[in-house]
């Protein structure tokens, strides 16, 4: 798995449980992809395909974000810490719909939307699970 760094986007982060029982989840379904797996570095993206946009909705938040599929590879970089993860989109999401104009904010700059969702094996690699959202880049 190659992961880039070509600025694709920037936002929130939050993280999600999917798949087999790991750490803080409880068994669950495997995604969009059908591959998620909580304890893998996986992210669900808001415009995985035409039917993951009409539920997330990113455009109610001013997000037009590309389209990028099933086991498309990205780099998310924490804002505050610089700590990188390189993910594999697995599922659709987050709701973006849903925190328009949530912020998350450190060193005096902040992101808005979440806009990606990471795996708890992810989101611990760049921050901890307590945190709840984390301001990142995200690169491919």
């Amino acid at each position: 798995m190659a992961c880039g760094s070509t600025s694709l986007w920037a936002g929130e982060t939050s993280w999600f449980c999917c798949g087999s029982s790991w750490g803080p989840c409880g068994s669950t379904g495997t995604g969009a992809c059908g591959t998620c797996q909580s304890g893998k570095n996986m992210a669900a993206w808001p415009n995985l395909s035409a039917a993951c946009w009409s539920v997330t909705n990113p455009a109610a938040c001013g997000e037009n974000m590309p389209r990028r599929g099933c086991g498309s590879v990205v780099n998310v970089k924490h804002q505050c810490s610089g700590a990188t993860v390189c993910v594999t989109l697995a599922d659709c999401g987050p709701n973006t719909q849903m925190w328009c104009s949530e912020q998350t904010c450190c060193n005096g700059a902040c992101r808005t939307h979440r806009v990606l969702d990471l795996t708890p094996a992810a989101y611990s690699a760049i921050g901890s699970l307590s945190s709840g959202l984390l301001p990142v880049y995200i690169y491919e």
